[in-house]
């Protein structure tokens, strides 16, 4: 009778391990979709709280946390760089452009002398951040492409740079 009863454990243990592992297989979509939902609404909230900024100045100045004194003309080209530069933040991280993708979308980005003023006035935000984060990383890169731009010899943009390889 021992024999039997463990057996049956045996085979409800195994029944019970089985269905926890199709469980999460069959779950495992849905939290992605769930995330990338809930990505999606947090950018699109984003967005709509940029387009206010840039449109009353009286908002715009709640977002003025630059170190330097910055026309409202100015600030409102810097709120749209950082609409930009969450936009393509957003489709990397939904799994839409790979991380070279990105590279080279924001090769094409940071062409720009405005954005480049942008990502210069606020240097200062992303020290906060912590290092190991995804957000630094891509921080770093786009410091290092836009240096490199700048002591590119060519008029080539479209070469400068090595995108990076995929992390693991």
């Amino acid at each position: 009778m021992a024999t039997q009863s463990a057996g049956a454990r045996r085979i409800v243990s195994a029944a019970v391990s089985g269905f926890a592992a199709i469980t999460r297989a069959v779950t495992a979509p849905g939290t992605r979709h769930h995330r990338r939902a809930m990505l999606t609404e947090q950018h699109r909230l984003h967005f709509d709280l940029l387009c206010k900024a840039m449109s009353d100045p009286a908002l715009a100045a709640v977002l003025d946390t630059y170190e330097a004194e910055i026309p409202l003309e100015k600030q409102r080209q810097f709120l749209f760089a950082n609409a930009l530069y969450t936009n393509a933040l957003y489709f990397h991280r939904i799994g839409a452009l790979t991380r070279a993708e990105l590279f080279g979308h924001l090769r094409v980005i940071c062409q720009n002398e405005i954005f480049q003023e942008y990502w210069a006035a606020t240097q200062h935000h992303r020290k906060s951040l912590p290092d190991t984060s995804e957000e630094a990383e891509l921080g770093r890169m786009m410091d290092d492409l836009i240096r490199e731009q700048a002591d590119a010899d060519s008029d080539e943009w479209w070469v400068v740079g090595e995108p990076p390889d995929e992390p693991s």
